[in-house]
């Protein structure tokens, strides 16, 4: 099958988020599995300045430059070249962002026209959905996370080019404006999320950002594909990030990733004392608020353990965190900013891996804790709620431990929970095992997405 991914970011090239990893780890499955794989992206600033073996495809019926790699058998990505759009110190945020990804959109229709499926990813591609209304390609739209949907001034429809009958409540108009995803939505064959149970979430109010009803009217036509992990770049066995190398069958290593993390981070080197550790946006999305006042919580408690996190955003939680960590040196320590191999080491290095979302479309990093041995604890929403087994169900099934309220409460129990876990070295063991051995590869994503794309292949000629 000949499929074209638009993605406004694509790991190693350029990434805010996870939205970075899903859809390159997607396209690489989906080479890897035999198909014909094209992922177009725009050529940031940070693209041009770090990779330097990229080739001209040229400007023939093109907008703008388009440079090429191919760094996977069956797969090419596209880097849409416009110094004027995209020569930015930063992907996102910018005054113009509307023009900028109305003009990424148009170059990736250019593209698509011998595509026999075109999947776009979130916003930012939205409006390739209905600039290909008019063709007969199969056309998928991905929702990573709905709170961002491309709202901009209603003047700037204008610049699609697409005919004045699409600015309607049905399709592009949005409380007087434009929304960028609710035209990915409305024009979509088939609109997908990131987890099965975030695609309910979607048709709530407390969810649906105000598109709840959009969703529901599609209801027919959405559905939720849990997101996988790239196991060659997440993995404990051949990683030159971290101090030793572990697995479910020989675990000994995990120890002398906890004792180097510790150590880096300044933290007294203590098996004996939980550790848990989150990276994480610092927003409230995040529910960092919500762990800062468990944080607080605990430390005011007899209970000892230790906290490491890594993280940037919201600058008043990104003060609260450096704060928690000034004053409690010997238990707390916190990086602000991101730092790829240090996120390994935490992974690696904790004993529980903290997610109290208030929503999570699929999340990742409680995917990758289970493979490294860090029990996740996590709120029940989205992908979080689809991937992880709660304590509940008997150390003989459970990979984590799951709390339902978005409160200070409901997280604390749960660390409570943990602190009992920790004790119990045979149960943590078995709950440990578990999650190691589950498997979320790209590959059941990828067989999920051929059975999708089938549906709506148009016939060739």
């Amino acid at each position: 099958m000949n499929i074209l991914h638009a993605s406004s970011e694509v790991f190693p090239y350029s990434k805010t988020g996870g939205l970075a990893d899903a859809t390159a780890a997607l396209a690489k499955s989906q080479a890897a599995a035999g198909h014909a794989v094209t992922l177009v992206t725009p050529l940031y600033r940070v693209i041009r300045e770090n990779f330097d073996d990229l080739k001209p495809l040229g400007r023939a019926q093109m907008l703008a430059n388009v440079w090429s790699l191919e760094p996977e058998p069956n797969l090419t990505v596209l880097f849409i070249d416009e110094p004027e759009w995209f020569d930015r110190n930063s992907l996102y945020s910018h005054i113009d962002d509307a023009e900028r990804f109305i003009f990424f959109s148009k170059c990736v229709a250019r593209l698509a026209r011998h595509a026999e499926i075109v999947h776009a990813h979130d916003w930012q591609s939205g409006l390739v959905m209905p600039l290909l209304a008019d063709e007969t390609i199969g056309k998928v739209f991905t929702i990573h996370n709905a709170a961002y949907q491309g709202c901009f001034p209603a003047d700037k429809f204008e610049l699609t080019g697409l005919p004045k009958s699409f600015f309607d409540w049905r399709q592009l108009e949005f409380h007087g404006g434009v929304n960028f995803l609710k035209g990915g939505i409305v024009f979509a064959d088939l609109v997908t999320t990131v987890s099965p149970r975030y695609a309910r979430e979607l048709l709530l109010e407390e969810y649906g950002c105000g598109l709840e009803g959009v969703f529901q009217s599609r209801v027919g036509k959405l559905t939720g594909v849990l997101n996988g992990v790239d196991y060659n770049e997440w993995n404990t066995t051949d990683n030159p990030y971290l101090a030793a190398a572990y697995s479910a069958d020989s675990l000994d290593g995990k120890h002398l990733n906890k004792l180097a993390l510790q150590r880096e981070f300044g933290l007294p080197e203590l098996a004996d004392v939980p550790l848990f550790g989150n990276i994480s946006r610092f927003t409230d999305q995040k529910g960092i608020d919500i762990l800062l006042g468990a944080l607080e919580q605990l430390l005011s408690s007899s209970l000892i353990f230790q906290f490491t996190g890594l993280g940037s955003g919201d600058s008043l939680l990104e003060q609260s965190m450096s704060s928690l960590a000034k004053r409690y040196p010997k238990q707390v320590a916190v990086k602000i900013g991101y730092d790829t191999g240090l996120a390994h080491r935490i992974e690696a290095g904790s004993d529980f891996y903290l997610m109290p979302s208030r929503f999570e479309p699929c999340g990742l990093n409680q995917l990758y804790s289970l493979r490294y041995g860090s029990v996740p604890i996590v709120r029940a929403t989205g992908g979080l709620d689809d991937s992880v087994i709660d304590l509940g169900h008997g150390e003989d099934m459970a990979t984590g431990i799951k709390f339902g309220d978005c409160s200070v409460t409901a997280l604390g129990q749960a660390l409570g929970q943990a602190q009992e876990l920790f004790a119990d070295r045979e149960r943590l063991a078995r709950v440990r095992d578990n999650g190691m051995r589950t498997d979320f590869s790209w590959t059941r994503t990828t067989a999920e997405y051929e059975k999708l794309y089938a549906k709506i292949k148009k016939p060739t000629a």
